[in-house]
Formats: C-alpha cells, sequence, structure tokens
C-alpha cells in the first residue's frame, strides 16, 4: 500500500471526526472510530466465508457439539460472525440503524464481541443514536473498503495475478499501518491522556533496535521464528514495531506476539489491533500482570515494556506480598519489594522471571528492553528492596546496558529517561560488564509540542545511537574515538558498595542550670523512680556548678541528695536519665565507656559509602582519620548496597564565568533598562 493510500484510508475514518464535533469532544472521537474501524476490518475479513459460517452454524445449532470450533474452522480466523447483517444492510434501514447493529454485534464470536465491548461500543451506539448521528456514522464506515483483496465488483470474486494468487487490497500488515495511524491521531487529539496509550513511535523503533538488533544475524536464518512479549502492552506499538523489524530482516520469519494490558480501551485496541494483523487475538491479555499473570508459567524471546512511571502498587500489595513471603525466589518478586509507590521495579522482575533459560550448548536465553525513569537506578538504601534489586540482576550478570535519552520525549511527562537493556545470553565481550550510553543530547525540536512533548529522535539520530550501543566496548576503550565520552563501560561490581557506619566518641562536660531542674522535673523515668520535687530541691544548691567527669558529677549530686534526705534511686535507667540531663556534649570533654569502650555519639553518627573492591578500614584512615582522628567503624551496621549513579559518571564540570565578564553583563543590562526606562517615560 502507498503512503497516499494509507493516508486515503485513515483520513476516510476520521472523517467521521466532522460528523462528531459539537456532540462529542475531541478527546472522545477515537471512542466512536476506532471501535468502528475494527468492525468493519472484521465484515471485510469474514466476508469470503459468510455463507459457510451461516451454513455451519444452522446445521449444528442445538446439537451437543462444540459448535465455535466448527465456526473457527469455516471462517479461517479465530472469530466468526452467525449473522446475515452487514453494515450496508444495516444502513438500508435508517429506522432501525441502532437494534439491527447491536444484533450484528451480537452474532460475532465471544472473542470479537469481548473486543468490541471493551470498546463500550453498545454505549456509543446508544449515544449516537439519541444524538441523531449513528445512521450517518455507520454510512461513512460502510463505504471503507478495507477489503484484504481486491474483487470484481459485479460478482464480489477474488481477482488474481497471471500467477493465480489473490490481489491484495488492504493486507494485514497495511490495514496495521492504517489502525496504527488512526491510534496516533487519536492520542494526539488527547494529549492529557496520551502517554497511557501511545508511547512515541521513534522511541518505540530505538527501543527495538537497542533490543533485536544484536540479534539481525540469526533472525535472518530461513524458518525463523520468535516470541514477543509485552507485559504493559497498551495499544500494542511495541509489539507491532518488533514484529515488524524481525519480519524487515527475514519476510519469511514467524512472529507471534503475547501482552496483557489493564486498561479496557488500550487492551481493545491491541487486540484488535492483533486481529485485524492475523495475529492471535487470546494471545493478548487482560488484567493486572502482577496480581493476574496472564502468561503464567511461559517464557520469551523477546520481551520489552514502556510500564507506568512512579505508579504505585497498593493496589496490589497483598497479591504480590503474599507470592514474595510464601514463594521466595522461585516467585517472581523474590529479589525483593520496592517501595508501595512505584512499582517499576516490579516489572521487570516479572518480566526476568520470564525469560528462556539458556541451555548447555549456549542456545536459548531471552533479551529484555524496558523504559525507566531515573528513580529505579540508584532509589534505596542498602539493602532496601530496590537495592537488593539491582543487586540480584547485577550479581546474575543480566544487566547489559543503560541508554540515558533525551527529556520531553514522551506525551505525559517531561523528565528523563532510561532504556535498560537485559539478557541472560550476554555476548563474550559483555560478559560481566555493563554499558551506560549518554544519548540525551540526541534530539530534535518539534515544531508544536504534543503534550509535554517537544523533542524527538530523527531517523539519523536513531541509526546512530543504535551503532554507538553496538560499538560501545570498542569506543570505551579508544580514547581518541569522537564519542568516546559518550560511553563507558564497568564491572558489575563497580555499582556495589558497603555502606559503613562511622562512629565517635560521646564527650561529655556536666553541669546543673536551670534547664537541668527543669529538664529532671518533666522526665518520666526520673518520674517513676524518684520525687522530682524533692530532687531539684536537693539540687537547686548546685546550679552552675560543673564537673569534668561524670565521677566527680555523681559524687557531688550524690552528696547534695543525701544532704536533703533524698535516696539515690537503684537501677541504670535513673543514672541513664540523668546523664542524659546533666551531661552536655563537649568536644573536650570526657568520653563516655560502655564495659570498657566509648560508648558512640549518635549526634556525630555518619555513613560513608565504600566501593566494593576498597578496603573499608584502608578507607577510613584515608577520608576520616585525617579530620576525625577518634572515628571507628561499627562493623556490625556494615550494609551492601547497589546503585548506578548514571549522571556521576558523565558530569563535567564546568568552570564558573569570570566575574568580570558578569559584571560587564549586568552594567550591559543596567544600561538597556535605563533606555527602556526613559522611553516609557517622555
Amino acid at each position: 500500500m502507498s503512503t497516499s493510500k494509507h493516508t486515503e484510508l485513515a483520513n476516510h475514518a476520521w472523517s467521521v471526526a466532522d460528523l462528531l464535533r459539537g456532540d462529542y469532544k475531541q478527546s472522545d472521537y477515537g471512542k466512536v472510530i476506532l471501535p468502528l474501524t475494527v468492525l468493519r476490518r472484521l465484515e471485510c475479513v469474514l466476508q469470503p466465508t459468510r455463507d459457510k459460517v451461516r451454513e455451519t452454524y444452522q446445521r449444528f445449532e442445538g446439537q451437543d457439539v462444540d459448535v465455535a470450533r466448527f465456526l473457527r474452522r469455516a471462517s479461517g480466523h479465530s472469530f466468526y460472525n452467525v449473522g446475515t447483517y452487514t453494515l450496508k444492510s444495516i444502513v438500508a434501514d435508517p429506522s432501525q440503524t441502532a437494534k439491527h447493529l447491536l444484533a450484528y454485534i451480537g452474532a460475532f464470536s465471544d472473542n470479537a464481541q469481548e473486543v468490541l465491548h471493551r470498546y463500550e461500543l453498545p454505549q456509543q451506539i446508544r449515544r449516537l443514536e439519541s444524538a441523531n448521528l449513528l445512521y450517518q456514522v455507520v454510512g461513512r464506515f460502510a463505504d471503507l473498503d478495507l477489503d484484504p483483496f481486491q474483487r470484481n465488483k459485479q460478482t464480489g470474486e477474488i481477482l488474481t495475478d497471471d500467477h493465480g494468487q489473490p490481489k491484495v487490497n488492504v493486507s494485514n500488515h497495511q490495514m496495521g499501518y492504517v489502525f496504527e495511524e488512526l491510534i496516533r491521531r487519536f492520542a494526539e487529539q488527547s494529549n492529557e491522556t496520551a502517554g497511557e496509550h501511545f508511547t512515541p513511535r521513534e522511541v518505540i523503533e530505538l527501543m527495538v533496535n537497542l533490543l533485536i538488533a544484536p540479534d539481525d544475524d540469526a533472525l535472518s536464518i530461513p524458518g525463523t521464528s520468535r516470541t514477543v512479549m509485552d507485559p504493559a502492552c497498551g495499544t500494542g506499538g511495541m509489539l507491532s514495531a518488533a514484529e515488524e523489524h524481525i519480519t524487515k530482516l527475514n519476510p519469511s520469519a514467524t512472529v507471534t506476539v503475547f501482552g496483557q494490558e489493564l486498561n479496557p480501551e488500550s487492551w481493545a485496541i491491541c487486540r484488535s489491533d492483533m486481529m485485524i494483523k492475523g495475529q492471535d487475538p487470546e494471545n493478548i491479555k487482560f488484567g493486572n500482570s502482577f496480581s493476574d499473570d496472564g502468561h503464567r508459567g511461559a517464557h520469551f524471546d523477546y520481551l520489552l515494556a514502556n510500564p507506568p512511571f512512579g505508579v504505585e502498587w497498593k493496589k496490589v500489595k497483598d497479591d504480590i506480598e503474599h507470592e514474595y513471603e510464601t514463594l521466595g525466589e522461585s516467585g517472581r518478586f523474590g529479589a525483593g519489594l520496592p517501595r508501595i509507590n512505584d512499582g517499576s521495579l516490579l516489572f521487570l522482575q516479572h518480566m526476568i522471571s520470564k525469560m528462556k533459560p539458556v541451555t548447555a550448548d549456549g542456545k536459548g536465553g531471552s533479551r529484555i528492553a524496558i523504559v525507566f525513569n531515573g528513580s529505579p537506578l540508584f532509589t534505596g538504601a542498602a539493602e532496601s528492596g530496590e537495592s537488593r534489586i539491582r543487586q540480584w540482576i547485577l550479581e546474575n550478570d543480566w544487566l547489559e546496558g543503560i541508554v540515558a535519552l533525551p527529556d520531553q520525549l514522551f506525551y505525559n511527562t517531561g523528565i528523563s529517561t532510561y532504556f535498560w537493556i537485559l539478557t541472560n545470553r550476554k555476548a563474550k565481550g559483555h560478559r560481566g560488564k555493563v554499558v551506560l550510553l549518554d544519548a540525551r543530547d540526541q534530539f530534535a525540536k518539534m515544531r508544536k509540542s504534543l503534550g509535554d512533548k517537544r523533542k524527538y529522535l530523527t531517523a539519523d539520530q536513531i541509526r546512530d545511537i543504535t551503532r554507538l550501543y553496538a560499538e560501545a566496548l570498542d569506543v570505551a576503550q579508544n580514547p581518541d574515538h569522537a564519542l568516546h565520552g559518550k560511553v563507558k563501560v564497568f564491572a558489575n561490581e563497580d555499582f556495589g558498595y558497603r555502606r559503613i557506619t562511622v562512629e565517635r566518641p560521646l564527650k561529655l562536660r556536666f553541669e546543673v542550670t536551670e534547664e537541668t531542674l527543669t529538664a529532671l522535673a518533666t522526665s518520666k523515668p526520673i518520674q517513676k523512680v524518684s520525687d522530682v520535687d524533692a530532687l531539684t530541691a536537693a539540687l537547686k544548691p548546685l546550679l552552675g556548678q560543673v564537673w569534668p567527669t561524670k565521677r566527680a558529677a555523681w559524687d557531688a549530686l550524690r552528696s547534695a541528695m543525701a544532704e536533703a534526705g533524698v535516696l539515690w534511686p537503684a537501677g541504670t535507667a535513673f543514672q541513664k536519665a540523668l546523664r542524659d540531663i546533666v551531661g552536655v556534649r563537649d568536644p573536650e570533654g570526657e568520653v563516655q565507656l560502655v564495659k570498657g569502650s566509648p560508648e558512640p555519639d549518635t549526634d556525630l553518627r555518619d555513613y560513608e559509602n565504600v566501593p566494593l573492591d576498597e578496603d573499608v578500614e584502608e578507607y577510613l584512615r584515608r577520608e576520616v582519620l585525617p579530620h576525625v582522628s577518634d572515628a571507628w567503624i561499627d562493623h556490625e551496621k556494615t550494609k551492601i548496597g547497589y546503585e548506578i549513579p548514571f549522571t556521576r559518571h558523565f558530569y563535567v564540570y564546568k568552570p564558573p564565568r569570570p566575574l568580570a565578564e558578569i559584571d560587564a553583563e549586568l552594567k550591559a543590562l543596567e544600561a538597556e533598562i535605563q533606555i527602556l526606562l526613559g522611553e516609557v517615560t517622555r
């Protein structure tokens, strides 16, 4: 199909917007246009076998057999319609359009009906009917030629070429382009929710390149068969792009796509797109991938996803925690659970669980590509859920690379995003290594923004980034390469660290002040074991006195209490509370001891992240002791953490401008302002 033909068909379908204007908001046009386009395509696809299906239905009607199986065989597809209506016959009777159209939909197989109902097409039919628009809208689609084959206009027979092969009119692949064009227009008309339905095409293209390009040679082998899965498939754009990439390399390749989607409308769009393209719509599951895994136990060659950024998983918290606690590492989330307000890393764990295992002879395995914001790179302290997940991924040597993208690429967010590329079958040179590629400066400005999307990737930029990722190891080793600064390669262990706790001794002097007496009077531990009024009265004569050591202070306090007839309570609770009130932190004060060892001062406690390959005691001697000579490490508190500080690795220091230059600029601006003010006051 030429571009003009593809645009012509999309324009014909979208022309219905002219009828809807006024009764529908622009963002709602797709709710009518998309399902009716699907309905018309299904009708055209089923046209050649309509009579055979009807005949089969009448033959088996009322019998105790699996009629659906015979009907699918008769239709030649995974769906069918047993009714007598067509869109043309429906518009022939304007007075009964709604009734006949609903009956027509009800005659479809259950799987087709489910798609149309997820679009809420029956509700739209009633809405169009009440607005007196239904007859005109259905008439437009009855005239839309989406027939897969060219036909004789008089007889309806399929035309053939010189080799006896049917002449193609609108193939499944071509119909996919038409439908994707309608989805794109729908997304642009509803910018506020476009990100939920539609990932920019050029972003998908780059992602698919990075995912599949390393396998181009293997995919070109005759008889190639691959499976692709997206656990948050939305409208199916990524699945379509992956299929297209593989079939471009090898037109004879068999590509089977799988997906799952929570949003009913997006699911309906994706599933109908698969039906239109000849894929098995049953592979697109509806529901939450976390709590209701539609592909439980299945494994795939390629997995890719653009899951929602920063979306909480509170609604499925019980299901996820139950699997985590009962199945552990044999489940999907055994590595750890992230914070409740961001489920990004849950999606990645879910995808990792669906990688094909690598066989002893090196065959099998999978590749994964996922879009993240910056949070999964570093969020979470050592031994938090996020850190444990990163550790699990890196220690298993699954992370191949991370590509930083420009900001403002997506419709519903302007933040910076990253592609994570993972595989359990790394090439030999990549084993034990992670590639970081900085592509944040690779973009072109859009003439007109779409929601938060103000930038896009050009075809040349997509090609350059793909090539740079493929050559990353060589570029990183060649300081003379023009793009050397854009690529860095690290060992997996480089992202690990020990979080050490640096302690310093508690140093106190001891004194009695008005504040001391007030604190004694309100201290609950003191109140439990002593008459606070009598105690404060006994200590009042000591106001203003200071002692350098605890022993000297205690001797004075005991004497004052004994003189006033106040008992010194037994037990450590009283002494600790008294020490905390009378003691004052002082750098020159007495070091407090616990069982002969210095007591750590919690106010002076500090934490340091030390790379895994560095000795922590050596780090202490080099980085800490020159500044605080009495510090030590509490090894019992040491934790292991993993983070990927992408921005830090690509930070380039830019010195501030000279003060003289800034001063000259300010003076020039002041002069300009004075001139403008002078013009105003004339």
